[in-house]
């Protein structure tokens, strides 16, 4: 099974002394066992804010660990029909389209997602095979 990692996991494991990275690292280590490990653009431009040069960037996130793969169009027009309806019943801007893109990416492929921010991909996309400290402590 293949599994889209988020952005919160890959900061996690980027840095040792996070209150979480153990828990990404050893959920990580599993995703690797289960099959690839992939991220997206959305996810691998949020993680590199971190960073001024794109080479350290590579490093952390070496492409034959981390496959890359691109948004597919399908999940572009679900995340956006999910953040319509969102900002329709009130949601404010805590949640950002980044989120519905990389939910949307991983329920339209059939992927786990392996996160720590449970809430908007739980409730915008119910299907979703979620990987979180609530199912996986």
């Amino acid at each position: 099974m293949a599994t889209l990692i988020d952005t919160n996991v890959l900061v996690d494991l980027a840095i040792p002394s996070s209150n979480w990275h153990g828990w990404s690292r050893q959920r990580t280590i599993e995703a690797f066992d289960q099959g690839p490990v992939l991220i997206n653009p959305i996810i691998y431009a949020e993680f590199s804010v971190r960073y001024r040069d794109i080479d350290e960037v590579d490093n952390a996130l070496p492409e034959d660990a981390f496959r890359r793969e691109n948004l597919p169009w399908p999940a572009a027009f679900a995340a956006a029909a999910a953040f319509r309806i969102y900002r329709k019943a009130g949601g404010q801007r805590e949640r950002v389209l980044p989120d519905f893109l990389i939910g949307a990416h991983a329920a339209i492929r059939g992927y786990s997602l392996l996160t720590r921010d449970v809430k908007g991909y739980r409730a915008y996309f119910p299907s979703l095979d979620l990987i979180t400290p609530e199912t996986h402590p």
